[in-house]
């Protein structure tokens, strides 16, 4: 999940939460304090009696979609009771720091002196941005992952830019590099962790129908259990980097596998050239294909029937 939290007593902000609108002031109140009153209070009526005409509201105006959304003193208190509870049982792992966070430096230096590992998402940054994100988190703690983001809710395949992963991956080559996704569907999501990704962040939701802005972009239960499925099942055909026949080829191998052979019959002692060879399953298995080329130029100590494996111990 993004980044939330409550800004002030009541008003939680990012996620799905309504967009928080600061009335700068500044020096407009002339030095009047009580125009400085009258100013605040404008600002709140002209906040909570606008207008909130999105699909996602709950109220003809943002105050009654506000009021609809609000819980009472009491169910805070419930809340934050189960809260304490919760994280009494918990060190939090690490901070995550949301991508319109990601060019605030002082915050980032501040997070980053508290000395716990850290997400850092990168929607909406420039690639001179995330450098010096790099730079200014990496002088205070070395655990830290970059994921690719494109800030859209939801997000069009078009815009997903998974190529990022890998230039991230080649211009910070000792940090983990992940994927926040905003797509829908989880194949985008599972190509990421095929390309390298070690952190995948995705939204959840119960009902894909509910009003909000993340619920569209989000997955369902049976979705994510199919994600975790399907990142572990890559995670597992990843394997080994190294290239070679394994055991499991064999039975294909004794089957299908291709040797050299003699074209024509071969006399004992004759220098072998290239024309004298072909290449089919033969019995027994005889010189790889491979290596016919290093045949040339060498005597064959036997005589060779036509469609013979030629074997290395044939040769002088």
């Amino acid at each position: 999940m993004p980044l939330q939290f409550a800004l002030c007593p009541g008003r939680m902000i990012g996620g799905s939460h309504p967009c928080f609108i600061i009335a700068e002031i500044g020096q407009n109140h002339q030095g009047d304090i009580e125009i400085a009153k009258k100013m605040i209070k404008m600002a709140k009526q002209a906040s909570l009696g606008a207008p909130y005409n999105s699909k996602h509201s709950w109220g003809k105006t943002y105050g009654d979609h506000k009021r609809h959304l609000e819980f009472s003193h009491d169910q805070y208190r419930e809340l934050k009771k189960m809260a304490v509870e919760f994280l009494h049982e918990l060190d939090v792992p690490f901070f995550k720091v949301a991508s319109c966070d990601a060019n605030n430096f002082p915050y980032l230096e501040k997070t980053a002196k508290k000395g716990r590992p850290m997400v850092i998402s990168t929607g909406m940054q420039s690639m001179e941005t995330i450098r010096r994100v790099y730079k200014t988190v990496k002088e205070h703690k070395q655990n830290f992952t970059l994921l690719q983001c494109t800030s859209a809710y939801p997000l069009d395949p078009k815009e997903v830019n998974l190529s990022v992963i890998k230039t991230f991956q080649e211009e910070f080559p000792d940090v983990p590099i992940g994927y926040s996704g905003h797509e829908q569907g989880i194949y985008i999501t599972v190509a990421a962790v095929g390309m390298g990704a070690k952190v995948v962040e995705r939204h959840v939701t119960l009902d894909k129908t509910w009003k909000g802005n993340d619920h569209e972009a989000s997955l369902e239960p049976s979705e994510l259990a199919e994600l975790v499925r399907a990142i572990r099942l890559v995670e597992t055909a990843m394997g080994s980097p190294v290239k070679q026949m394994l055991p499991c080829e064999k039975t294909c191998h004794d089957k299908l596998g291709k040797s050299v052979i003699a074209k024509v019959a071969i006399s004992k002692g004759t220098v072998l050239r290239l024309d004298m060879f072909a290449v089919k399953v033969g019995e027994p298995k005889g010189i790889p294909p491979e290596n016919m080329q290093n045949l040339v130029g060498k005597k064959i100590k036997v005589d060779v029937k036509e469609d013979d494996s030629i074997l290395a111990d044939m040769i002088e």
